[in-house]
């Protein structure tokens, strides 16, 4: 099926950390909002629909917050939806918004996500028992540790290589003024001398929890001509996909699942990427411990099984390297985990309108906005460009 352009005119974040207690779910979902709206130039009257992504409401403990939110998030008189793929759930909120664009429903469309950790205890939600499946455990640095600790063994990677990209993502999210965490000063050695939490992920190699919003204005082929014919960049969404597959199954490579792998394969051929190393600029890949960075560098296809960890201690990932990742701290430097994804495509499309300040990626041209959600069973992602696409795409399959 044929679908029409679509491009992101505007983004919006707040400023990420541990506690905003200053101010609601909707006040902080509004702070987003209003900055995404100035940044596209458009009013909340111009938007035709509005969708939200959050994690599990468990996080928070506020059931369906949508409810007591739909006056803040400017949702009075329009159609409101909500998305639900847990930590991915940012990126597939992108990716809705983006096709309700591309379908012609719609000709601009707001999308919002969000996370106050500082309401709850994710840690604890996500160790108690849930009905009719196995339990997480230790939250997820505690079901994730045994998956590094495969990649480590299967790959032959030296332990200095998840410190290496602890220590660049902490130090990009020191040229973000949004970032949580501002560590200029790391090194691999102070990464390594940090506590071990879960074998072989010490503190350092873990993510934040932020409280913050971030928000995009997502318009079609008409809207984003007019914003630069006035002089403002835009996004193009040059390609979309998203993958499920269960959280557990015999079998399952849960080092590198295929759900990743085949969402991947699916985006390069919607963008007519055949080498995404060499024609991917920058890219937010969400990495929420350090050694996520080699697992996804391989399921994205960025390199061979078993050699993405060679990528990232060649330097190849860092900010003036050959495919920078997480140039903006990424998830290492903020992580409000519903907002967490949408952050990874908003900061693409920000490195391609060249507005990433001290963190901008030189020439950055077409980049890449990954998340992946639940025990890595959720993966969404895109490919934005200054460049609008030659010809109206294909919908993924």
């Amino acid at each position: 099926m044929s679908k029409n352009l679509a491009a992101v005119l505007g983004t919006g974040q707040t400023k990420y950390v541990a506690k905003r207690h200053d101010v609601t779910m909707g006040a902080l979902c509004r702070e987003a909002i209003d900055r995404a709206l100035a940044d596209a130039s458009v009013t909340l009257d111009e938007i035709d629909a509005i969708v939200i992504g959050k994690a599990p409401d468990l996080f928070e403990g506020v059931m369906m917050p949508e409810l007591p939110t739909a006056d803040a998030l400017g949702a009075v008189g329009k159609p409101l939806f909500r998305v639900h793929t847990a930590g991915s759930v940012g990126g597939s909120t992108s990716i809705v918004g983006g096709k309700m664009v591309q379908s012609g429903i719609h000709r601009k469309v707001l999308v919002v996500a969000w996370e106050k950790q500082s309401e709850s205890n994710a840690m604890w939600a996500l160790s108690i028992p849930i009905p009719f499946n196995k339990p997480v455990g230790a939250g997820a640095g505690g079901y994730f540790a045994p998956h590094v600790r495969s990649y480590i063994r299967e790959s032959g990677a030296p332990e200095h290589v998840g410190a290496i990209v602890a220590a660049k993502d902490r130090r990009n999210g020191a040229l973000n003024p949004l970032a949580h965490l501002h560590q200029p000063d790391m090194t691999v050695e102070s990464v390594q001398q940090s506590q071990m939490l879960w074998d072989p992920i010490r503190y350092d190699e873990t993510c934040p929890s932020s409280d913050g919003a971030c928000a995009m204005v997502i318009g079609d082929e008409a809207s984003a001509d007019a914003s630069v014919a006035a002089g403002r960049p835009v996004a193009w969404i040059h390609a979309t996909a998203m993958r499920t597959e269960p959280t557990w199954f015999s079998g399952r490579n849960q080092v590198s699942p295929q759900a990743g792998r085949d969402a991947a394969a699916a985006l390069w051929k919607q963008a007519g990427i055949t080498n995404p190393l060499e024609e991917i600029d920058a890219a937010e890949i969400y990495v929420p411990f350090s050694w996520f960075e080699p697992m996804w560098l391989e399921n994205l296809g960025f390199a061979e099984e078993g050699q993405g960890w060679k990528l990232t201690e060649s330097g190849a990932t860092a900010l003036d390297g050959k495919l920078p990742v997480n140039a903006s701290g990424g998830v290492l430097s903020s992580n409000p985990i519903g907002a967490s994804g949408m952050i990874r495509f908003a900061e693409a499309a920000i490195q391609v309108t060249g507005k990433g300040g001290a963190h901008q990626v030189q020439d950055a041209r077409k980049a890449l906005g990954h998340a992946y959600g639940g025990g890595s069973q959720y993966f969404s992602m895109w490919v934005v460009g200054a460049d609008k696409p030659a010809t109206a795409g294909k919908a993924e399959a």
